[in-house]
C-alpha cells in the first residue's frame, strides 16, 4: 500500500490495531502519523484517548501498558510512537525474557480498539525480528523508501498536479537539481511557492529561481553548463560572483556539486547504451543532453583529470596543502582556470 492508499483507508474508518512505518524516508512516515494525530480521533476523543510518545523517552512496557487500556467514551484509542528507532528494540523484545514474551503476545494479538502507530525512520525495521512477521499478520507495515534521484522531477510534478497546480519540466528538474532528495524540503518549498501564484498560473523556471532562492544567471547549475560548453567568460563571472557571495555559495556545496557532475560525466563516457543515460546516471531526461554535451567538451581522460582536481581542492579548501591566506574564491578561481585550461 501507499501512503494515500493508507490514508484512503484512514478516511474511510478502517483501522488497523498496529501500524509499522518504516523506511529510510520519513517524509510518507510523518505524512501518515500526521494524519492520523489531526484526524483519527475527534476533539473531544484526543483528550483521553490520544497518547503521543517518543522512542528514546520511553520504553516497550510503557508503550505495551498503554496499548491494553480500553478507550474512554470513544471506540478506539491513539497511540503514536514517534521516533520508535530509538526504542531498545533488541533488549525489551528478544530472547526468553518475561518482557519479550509479554510485547511478543500483545502483537500476535493486539486490541481491537488500540490503534498503535510505530514510526519506525530513517532506517527499516529488521524483517527478520518476530515482531516484524506478527505485525505483518495482525496489524500494517508500510516501508517508506526514498525517491531516486531521477524520479525526483516526476515527484515534483505529481506532488504539485496533486494539489491543482500546473508546473513545466524545467522547473521541476531544476527543483530536483537544486534541492536534492529531500522529499519534507521539497514539499516545504513547493508549499511557498504556491503561496505566490494562482491555479492558472504555470510554475516555470523564472518563479523557481526567484521563490526558492536560486540566482538566475550564477547559481551551480549555470556553471556545469558554462563548464559543459567550455564558455569561459561565463564561467568566470559566475565563479567571481560565487567569491563575492561566500555564504550564500559555500565552497563545500560547490565542490559536492561539481564532483557529483563530473563523475556522472565519467559515467556517461562508459555508457554501453548511451538511451539509458537517464537511469545510469541517476538524472531527470531533461539533463541528459547536458550530460551528452559535456562528455563531447571533456575526453575521457581530462575527465579523469578533473576529478582529480577536484579531489586536490578540496583538500586545499580544508587547509591541507593550502597556504593559509588562500581564500575560498582564490581557490575556485584557481581550480577552474585548471578544469578548462
Amino acid at each position: 500500500m501507499t501512503a494515500a492508499d493508507i490514508i484512503k483507508d484512514l478516511k474511510a474508518k478502517k483501522f488497523k490495531p498496529v501500524y509499522l512505518l518504516h523506511g529510510e524516508e520519513p517524509y510518507y512516515i510523518d505524512q501518515i502519523i500526521d494524519y492520523m494525530e489531526e484526524h483519527v480521533l475527534n476533539e473531544m476523543e484526543k483528550g483521553f484517548n490520544q497518547t503521543v510518545l517518543y522512542g528514546k523517552d520511553t520504553d516497550m512496557a510503557t508503550i505495551m501498558n498503554a496499548a491494553k487500556r480500553y478507550p474512554m467514551m470513544s471506540d478506539y484509542q491513539l497511540i503514536v510512537v514517534k521516533e520508535a528507532q530509538d526504542l531498545k528494540w533488541s533488549k525489551e523484545t528478544e530472547g526468553s525474557s518475561k518482557q519479550a514474551e509479554f510485547v511478543q503476545s500483545y502483537f500476535d494479538n493486539p486490541l481491537a480498539s488500540t490503534i498503535l502507530v510505530l514510526g519506525y525512520k530513517y532506517a527499516n525495521f529488521d524483517k527478520r525480528k518476530k515482531l516484524f512477521k506478527s505485525i505483518s499478520k495482525s496489524g500494517l507495515v508500510f516501508q517508506s523508501d526514498p525517491v531516486r534521484d531521477y524520479k525526483l522531477a516526476q515527484w515534483i510534478d505529481e506532488l504539485v498536479k496533486e494539489k491543482g497546480y500546473k508546473i513545466a519540466p524545467q522547473a521541476s528538474a531544476l527543483m530536483a537539481e537544486y534541492l536534492g532528495a529531500d522529499l519534507s524540503k521539497i514539499a516545504n518549498e513547493i508549499e511557498k511557492l504556491l503561496l505566490n501564484i494562482t491555479r492558472e498560473t504555470t510554475i516555470d523556471t523564472d518563479l523557481v529561481q526567484r521563490n526558492i532562492g536560486i540566482s538566475k544567471e550564477y547559481n551551480v547549475f549555470e556553471l556545469q553548463k558554462a563548464l559543459a560548453a567550455r564558455d569561459v567568460l561565463k564561467c568566470n563571472q559566475i565563479v567571481n560572483y560565487f567569491a563575492d557571495n561566500p555564504k550564500a555559495n559555500p565552497m563545500v556545496m560547490i565542490m559536492a556539486n561539481l564532483n557529483s557532475y563530473f563523475t556522472k560525466i565519467l559515467k556517461y563516457h562508459y555508457l554501453p547504451n548511451k538511451n539509458d543515460a537517464a537511469k545510469e546516471l541517476g538524472v531527470n531526461p531533461y539533463f541528459v543532453k547536458d550530460y551528452e554535451m559535456a562528455a563531447r567538451t571533456y575526453h575521457l581522460n581530462k575527465t579523469f583529470d578533473i576529478i582529480s582536481l577536484l579531489r586536490e581542492y578540496d583538500l586545499k579548501s580544508k587547509g591541507v596543502d593550502s597556504t593559509g591566506n588562500t581564500t575560498e574564491g582564490e581557490l575556485l578561481k584557481e581550480l577552474l582556470f585548471r578544469m578548462i585550461h
